[in-house]
């Protein structure tokens, strides 16, 4: 048996299992509660219009208790205006007809679904970036008792589903990566026969003007991965246009690892190089893939004719007037969504601020009751249900940690699993300073919660002793490097428990207010 459970074999299997394992907490008691909590009320009707019109149709007042009681058709036929794009919710609306509508269990079957894919996806990416099973072991576990990352994936909000196209494309940027450079130091050892890569700048063109094709190096190939990435991308954009920023970060990380490629091979200008030779290319493969599968998201508003501004264009004449009449007609859907998200400035009781995200220091809470002696197995004067969309405190005790960790990796030893991963939070958590006047929360750190688990995985990796060869010791004090060990298993073991101790209050279970009470260890995640 062991023969056959090679590493590539574990890679694959180890977070499969764990996988398996988180879906079980994501899927448990899914339907509970069985009515519409915080912004589902939005993204699950709009889900089921989709899936049954094509387009977001608008609902009357307190249409909730309708809908949850299993008669969705006080639906109005007017269009609505709804400021995210369509295939977030498309994939709920998918999970809604699958179970059907009078199933709390199908409003949340895509966010539970695509959660525990989650779990697998950051796994293998930590497997294949940190070239250890027990890393990529350790990424799957955090991830999978996170409770920032459960509460999405109970949840039909859009964000989950954001969160898994991003990492889902980076995951696929880093792959190219790996088997680019692969194809590279095959290439140089057939042509030096193991020559360092400098020894190799005539077989390179070196020799020759910098503005002339040969002195830029061999093509890298076709790139399937990265045109995959590009798929991804796009979808991320068709949930929210969030997605956008990764797009535009992703983009310049993939040039900059070219520029590593052409200097590897020995390339005399690698900068110049990288950017004559791979930025189109690399531009063609995201950029208009992206925006291509992004409008496609838009099909079912496009075929149809009801939705909101689909008509816009044949009532308003124009220079346009040549144009397919979906097309200016989209374009003033956009705009009117750009206006609206630029100016949304109102306050609430739980809007945050950037700086604290990364400790989790004002989380949001989607679900509140209370209840008295022998109301849901209370048996005390009060007990509080609640789901509060707040991080496992484990990792995110230690989330500036790693992230320092990452500066300091990436500055000192130029590692470029570290500057990956930066690049990942600056993409998905950088982007919300610049809105320091817009009503912004917590929980849209959803998206760099696998990219934060990644980092600690690293941080841990380094103290574990075994993350990839350059971390490799040649001689260590077995007391000292049984200690460090230790450490990362009580890292792990205090994640768990921490899972364990925060379930209720991540699930809404009634507990005594006290218990509720007990876990509120912030002031501010009252």
């Amino acid at each position: 048996m062991r023969q056959y459970l090679t590493p590539t074999v574990l890679g694959w299997l180890v977070p499969a299992l764990i996988a398996a394992v988180g879906g079980m907490l994501r899927f448990f008691r899914l339907g509970h509660p069985n009515t519409l909590i915080f912004d589902e009320t939005y993204y699950v009707k709009e889900g089921w219009s989709l899936a049954n019109f094509g387009y977001e149709r608008e609902w009357p007042e307190e249409a909730n208790a309708s809908f949850e009681a299993g008669d969705p058709w006080v639906v109005l036929e007017s269009g609505d205006f709804v400021v995210h794009p369509p295939l977030g919710k498309w994939l709920i609306g998918w999970g809604i007809e699958l179970f059907g509508q009078d199933d709390s269990f199908s409003w949340r079957f895509a966010a539970a679904l695509i959660g525990t894919l989650s779990i697998f996806v950051v796994g293998v990416i930590a497997w294949r970036m940190f070239g250890s099973v027990w890393l990529g072991a350790i990424a799957s576990l955090l991830l999978a008792v996170d409770g920032e990352h459960l509460v999405h994936s109970r949840t039909s909000l859009l964000d989950i589903f954001l969160m898994f196209f991003v990492l889902v494309a980076f995951g696929l940027l880093v792959e190219d990566r790996i088997r680019t450079r692969r194809r590279i130091d095959r290439a140089l050892a057939a042509a030096g026969g193991g020559a360092p890569p400098g020894a190799l700048r005539a077989h390179l063109g070196a020799r020759t003007a910098w503005f002339t094709p040969s002195a830029w190096g061999p093509s890298l190939g076709m790139r399937p991965y990265r045109l995959a990435a590009g798929l991804a991308l796009g979808c991320a954009m068709g949930v929210k246009w969030s997605g956008l920023y990764a797009l535009a970060v992703f983009g310049l990380l993939t040039v900059a690892w070219d520029w590593g490629h052409r200097r590897r091979m020995g390339v005399r200008h690698p900068w110049r190089a990288a950017l004559l030779k791979d930025a189109f290319p690399a531009f063609m493969s995201l950029v208009p893939v992206a925006f291509v599968v992004y409008v496609a998201s838009w099909a079912g508003w496009i075929v149809t004719r009801g939705g909101y501004y689909r008509d816009w264009a044949e009532v308003n004449s124009g220079w346009w007037d040549v144009l397919p009449g979906w097309l200016p007609s989209l374009a003033k859907y956009h705009q009117a969504a750009y206006d609206f998200h630029v100016g949304l400035s109102s306050e609430h009781t739980y809007m945050s601020n950037p700086w604290g995200w990364i400790v989790q220091w004002r989380p949001t809470s989607f679900y509140y009751q209370t209840a008295g002696p022998g109301e849901h197995g209370c048996t005390v004067e009060q007990c509080s249900a609640a789901i509060t969309s707040v991080g496992n405190p484990v990792i995110w005790g230690l989330a500036p940690v790693a992230v320092l960790v990452l500066v300091f990796a990436w500055v000192m030893r130029r590692d470029w699993r570290a500057g990956a991963l930066l690049a990942t939070l600056v993409a998905t958590w950088g982007p919300w300073f610049m809105y320091q006047e817009r009503t912004v929360f917590t929980f849209y750190t959803i998206v760099m919660v696998p990219f934060t688990v990644l980092a600690l995985t690293y941080a841990l990796g380094l103290l574990w002793g075994r993350g990839s060869r350059r971390d490799t010791t040649a001689a260590e004090a077995p007391t000292a490097l049984r200690t460090r060990r230790l450490a990362v298993g009580l890292v792990l073991a205090l994640a768990v428990l921490a899972c364990a101790f925060f379930w209720p209050v991540w699930t809404g279970t009634y507990i005594p207010r006290e218990a509720w009470e007990l876990r509120m260890w912030n002031p501010t995640w009252v």
